[in-house]
């Protein structure tokens, strides 16, 4: 009995002893002091070393795109580091090109600043404004995804392109400990700049997805960044092949809606792809919008239905239905949005259906 209390008590002292050398390697080795933060070689700040780069820009306001809230997975936080950066780490190499790490390129949330750097961004990159805004409606669109209307500030606006992003921030809650940003797609058209629309899908342990689907309510106050993002509609005279899964109906929606708005004069052909008739939505709008654009056409792809399901409709995956119903010719462009399985797939079609590969737009997540 005594061997065991002197051990634990030993083990606790040793933890203690860890814990505190943790502490005074934190406040000396790790305190890098103020350092200077420099942008295009004409914006320059003083800030705190020792926080990641992409950290680092946030709270001065600059917000870089990171879909995966700073956790190095999604590779988007990318800037070119002229000086000050330290050695490429082992967790950015997945997501670096050659030619990418030959002009410095780095990603944000896995560069720290430990002293004076400097660094290039995009232009636009500081035309992305900050919003505190309240959150106007939720509607159920499934039992799994949710269509969010925002609205900003009273004055304030946003400008974006159908087809881009912006960040949500899902701040700290029960049982989640850190505040993340995700990115999500705007639904809504441009014209209204006092509103945006996002479609978010459940996932489990997500920490926003949580916060959206058991935590946030109407009247809430949000904080979004935006817009972000090089996928958007493009202004021309070609066909359009529309193709999503899920919540990445959202960038399309915000296409159609723009064109209807605008009485675009454009054969378009929406392939919305899911499981089951469950997870279909807004089936009535896409039908209005074949009576209302100038030469739509929807098509629901449904991959799992059973004779229980008593489904008319296209059964098979999205790529399916383009492999037989799109014709090869024609002067053509794509617009796809869903995760990467399916934009390989499909983009694999349209190549086969003789659509340039440069013609096809995606946005991947």
């Amino acid at each position: 009995m005594n061997n065991i209390l002197m051990t634990t008590l030993a083990l606790t002292g040793i933890s203690a002893i860890f814990a505190l050398l943790l502490t005074i390697a934190d406040r000396t080795i790790g305190d890098y002091g103020e350092v200077n933060l420099t942008i295009n070689d004409e914006k320059e700040f003083t800030i705190e070393g020792g926080d990641s780069l992409l950290s680092s820009l946030i709270q001065e306001k600059i917000f870089i795109p990171s879909a995966c809230g700073g956790k190095g997975t999604c590779g988007y936080c990318k800037v070119q580091v002229e000086e000050g950066g330290g050695p490429v780490l082992a967790t950015e190499l997945p997501f670096l090109t050659k030619e990418e790490m030959s002009n410095n390129v780095r990603l944000s949330c896995q560069c720290k600043v430990k002293e004076d750097i400097k660094i290039h961004i995009p232009e636009e990159l500081f035309n992305v404004k900050e919003f505190d805004a309240t959150v106007e409606s939720i509607t159920d669109l499934t039992s799994v995804i949710k269509l969010v209307r925002i609205k900003l500030p009273e004055g304030e606006e946003i400008n974006f392109k159908s087809g881009q992003y912006v960040q949500l921030k899902a701040p700290l809650y029960e049982g989640n400990d850190e505040e993340v940003y995700r990115a999500y797609s705007i639904a809504s058209a441009p014209s209204d700049k006092n509103h945006i629309d996002l479609v978010i899908g459940y996932v489990p342990e997500g920490i926003a997805t949580t916060y959206v689907h058991h935590h946030l309510n109407v009247g809430d106050n949000v904080n979004i960044n935006g817009p972000y993002g090089d996928f958007y509609y493009q202004d021309n005279n070609r066909e359009m092949i529309l193709v999503a899964v899920g919540t990445g109906v959202a960038p399309i929606l915000s296409i159609l809606n723009y064109m209807k708005e605008n009485k675009i004069q454009r054969k378009a052909t929406f392939y919305f792809g899911a499981k089951t008739p469950d997870d279909l939505f807004m089936l009535d709008y896409f039908e209005e919008l074949e009576e209302k654009l100038y030469d739509f056409k929807f098509v629901p792809c449904l991959s799992r239905v059973t004779e229980e399901h008593n489904w008319s409709g296209f059964k098979g995956r999205v790529n399916n239905a383009i492999d037989e119903f799109l014709e090869d010719k024609g002067d053509r462009e794509a617009y796809l949005c869903g995760n990467e399985p399916m934009i390989n797939s499909v983009s694999k079609s349209l190549i086969n259906k003789g659509i340039p590969e440069e013609m096809i737009y995606y946005d991947k997540f």
